[in-house]
């Protein structure tokens, strides 16, 4: 609801995971990029989409870069793990304009944050506070 979706956008999803979200997401948006670190979840989650018959979402195995910015840019982004910042290698692959809907904060505990990318400055927006599990890579937290 956040991102505000109106159904012409181009959506990356951080964190695939059984591939749920991003069909809610093939629902809403004209396409979706998903990425999963987990290549077990990926591919499970690619299974699924497929035989639902979601030919408007494409599920990447996540590399060293957070997201997929081979795609950039995107109006939408989400993550489903919170990061201890706002990564830039996500926010240089937001539209100018689009939005992101991320958890930032502690491993523990974090605040949704909706980032709206403008020229000079971004809006940030704290939604309330959440816990998600961890984002990893590079620009988030190490992994354990």
């Amino acid at each position: 609801q956040a991102l505000g979706l109106t159904g012409r956008e181009k959506v990356l999803e951080v964190g695939a995971g059984s591939g749920y979200q991003a069909a809610i997401l093939g629902e809403l948006a004209r396409s979706v990029i998903t990425v999963e670190r987990l290549p077990a979840l990926a591919e499970s989650a690619r299974k699924v989409l497929n035989s639902l018959g979601y030919t408007n979402v494409i599920v990447h195995l996540a590399q060293e870069t957070l997201g997929w910015p081979d795609e950039a840019p995107y109006d939408a982004i989400i993550a489903t793990a919170g990061a201890p910042r706002i990564p830039p290698d996500l926010l240089a692959q937001l539209a100018i304009g689009g939005r992101m809907v991320i958890p930032v904060g502690s491993r523990y505990l974090q605040e949704l944050y909706k980032i709206t990318r403008r020229r000079r400055k971004n809006i940030i927006e704290d939604l309330g506070g959440c816990c998600f599990v961890s984002l990893i890579g590079k620009g988030a937290w190490e992994e354990e």
